[in-house]
């Protein structure tokens, strides 16, 4: 069995390279990896994201973060340039052979241009390899922590590299990838040790205050990871120390959560697959105090500026005007969420709050464990590139327990950053009016999206459901094409300013009913009537008829983009910083400062 499971899981992640699963489908699965407890050499196969930079040998640590691109330490290149580096993957002793390795050049070296040589802030950098990998059980990517990780005193990483195995000494042939286990330290208390000036909100620190176990020289660039639900990830690059293994002070690493929107402007395809890391318990750190730390205060000072409020309904790019069935644009529907289980597309959904997603009950039929599935915001393109995609892990799935069409509330493992392409849509609960022939619309993928399976989006008409009980429960539109992969998106009508929706898809039943209207939710399908006026009519349940259930899984939804005069413009992430990605290369010192790592 434990070799069955190691062949289906380099099936899968060999899969990743052909578009077939995103990246955080498959990041952070370390099949080789049984390590519980610390230990020196680490197992073959064990680290499968670890990276060895060489120039003639190795200098350098890294991870692979997907097919084409390594996350490494800015101050590991004072002076090489990006063709003087060969990165190595699947190696496991450098002085050895190494039969599951991989080589590459180097296409593109990104040094994060506010990178500071004294004081090792931002100390990251991006290698773009000039032929991709394949991957395997030996060659993977890891996950990267995102925005809204939090890192407690005392949570158990673990740090992977061939540096050296003291201050001063190499580690012996033949040079066997080391792993060691070391526990975080608050940023409280590591700037006590190091001097409160020393230590930014951009690092983060792991070691024994004891000593005796850290990183060291050669380790530099290397990940610090830790594993959450089966998932590694990595929360720190290994950036600088007071020598190695000292006691009190540990090793200190750039914090990766604090860059997910950098590193997105420079990987603008095939992005990392982003996981939030949260620790348990409460954080000692908060209490540490010493002289010269400000003190943790309760009271919030108020900002210079008000941020402009979360709204819903906003499509700044959406230029519908006419009917029709077509091919959706970039940014049209930007709530449009993939649900993807196990790789693979399921149902659509919408974003309806900074941290929910609505879809069909329906859907999570064959599992409702929230972590079999992922949410992908900002795709237009189920095969092709996404330029502007967010991956987020799901923490919980509750479903609404109705006797009709039910619903399923999805909560985000993180907020992702709002842009023109990842917005809330406003959910109906009774206050909207949907009038009989208004024009509205449904989204989802399905199989007339072409060979990239590009987001359809589908023009109907409300009418009118007749005079049946259910009818005040019920919103009927004109026969739409749906397919079992549309289950779970919108049908959405704009009022004002803002779009709406009205109910969540269900797939149309074949049969046919040449009656009025009755029992138009009773299943979970939505049923193709014939209304007693003849007209073909597609039913279902409003979003109106969850509204307790949603108050009480959503809590507080956003108000209309057209209910706040004072909201300012959405910018897209991929914009909003263009004038750092055009500033990419900085003119570097030839020396990186005392404490840094090479």
């Amino acid at each position: 069995m434990a070799m069955l499971r190691t062949l289906c899981v380099a099936f899968i992640i060999s899969l990743i390279a052909n578009g077939c699963y995103s990246q955080s489908d498959v990041c952070g699965i370390a099949s080789l990896n049984t390590k519980i407890v610390g230990g020196q050499n680490a197992n073959n196969g064990a680290w499968p994201w670890q990276v060895s930079l060489q120039k003639a040998s190795h200098f350098c640590g890294g991870s692979l973060i997907n097919s084409n691109w390594v996350l490494t330490a800015a101050h590991c290149f004072p002076s090489y340039t990006a063709s003087q580096v060969t990165a190595y993957m699947g190696m496991y002793a450098l002085q050895s052979s190494n039969p599951n390795q991989q080589s590459s050049s180097i296409s593109r070296l990104i040094v994060h241009s506010s990178y500071n040589t004294a004081t090792h802030d931002n100390d990251i950098a991006l290698l773009q390899l000039s032929t991709p990998v394949t991957f395997n059980s030996y060659v993977s990517p890891v996950c990267l922590a995102a925005p809204g990780s939090t890192f407690y005193t005392d949570t158990q990483t673990w740090v992977t590299g061939w540096g050296d195995t003291a201050t001063g000494v190499s580690l012996s042939n033949p040079k066997t990838l080391q792993e060691v286990q070391v526990p975080v330290v608050g940023n409280r208390k590591c700037k006590c040790l190091y001097g409160v000036g020393s230590i930014t909100d951009n690092m983060m620190c792991a070691g024994l205050l004891a000593g005796g176990k850290d990183s060291c020289q050669g380790d530099s660039g290397g990940p610090l990871v830790v594993k959450q639900n089966g998932r590694w990830i990595q929360g720190g690059i290994v950036s600088f120390g007071t020598g190695c293994a000292q006691a009190n002070y540990p090793g200190v690493y750039s914090r990766v959560s604090m860059y997910q929107n950098w590193i997105n402007q420079q990987i603008t395809s095939n992005q990392p697959g982003y996981y939030a890391f949260s620790s348990s318990g409460t954080d000692s750190d908060l209490s540490v105090s010493c002289t010269g730390l400000p003190a943790i205060t309760t009271t919030t000072v108020p900002p210079t500026t008000t941020p402009a409020p979360v709204v819903c309904g906003n499509a700044n790019l959406n230029t519908i005007t006419g009917g029709g069935n077509s091919l959706a644009s970039a940014g049209a529907w930007p709530w449009m969420a993939s649900l993807r289980r196990n790789g693979t597309h399921i149902c659509g959904g919408t974003l309806v709050s900074e941290k929910h997603v609505l879809s069909s009950a329906d859907c999570f039929s064959s599992s409702s464990n929230a972590s079999d599935w992922t949410v992908v915001l900002g795709r237009l393109k189920q095969n092709g590139s996404n330029p502007y995609e967010v991956s987020v892990n799901v923490t919980n799935i509750t479903l609404s327990t109705g006797s009709g069409n039910n619903v399923a509330v999805l909560l985000l493992g993180f907020k992702p950053t709002l842009s023109n392409y990842i917005q809330p849509v406003c959910v109906d609960q009774g206050d909207n009016s949907f009038t009989v022939n208004a024009q509205c619309w449904a989204s989802g993928w399905g199989s007339g999206g072409g060979a990239d399976q590009t987001l359809q989006q589908f023009n109907t008409t409300i009418q009118s459901c007749g005079n049946s009980s259910s009818s005040n429960s019920s919103i009927c539109t004109g026969v739409m094409a749906l397919e079992q992969t549309n289950k779970g998106g919108p049908l959405m009508c704009k009022i004002g300013q803002s779009w709406v929706q009205a109910a969540v898809l269900t797939v149309a039943n074949t049969s046919s009913i040449n009656s009025s209207i009755t029992n138009s939710t009773s299943s979970n399908t939505t049923k193709t009537l014939r209304a007693s006026t003849d007209s073909t009519v597609q039913v279902y349940t409003k979003t109106a008829s969850f509204s307790s259930f949603l108050q009480a899984t959503v809590g507080t939804f956003p108000s209309k983009a057209s209910n706040v005069s004072a909201a300012s413009p959405v910018v897209s992430t991929a914009t909003s910083f263009i004038s750092v990605a055009n500033v990419l290369l900085l003119q570097l010192s030839f020396f990186i400062g005392l404490f840094a790592w090479e």
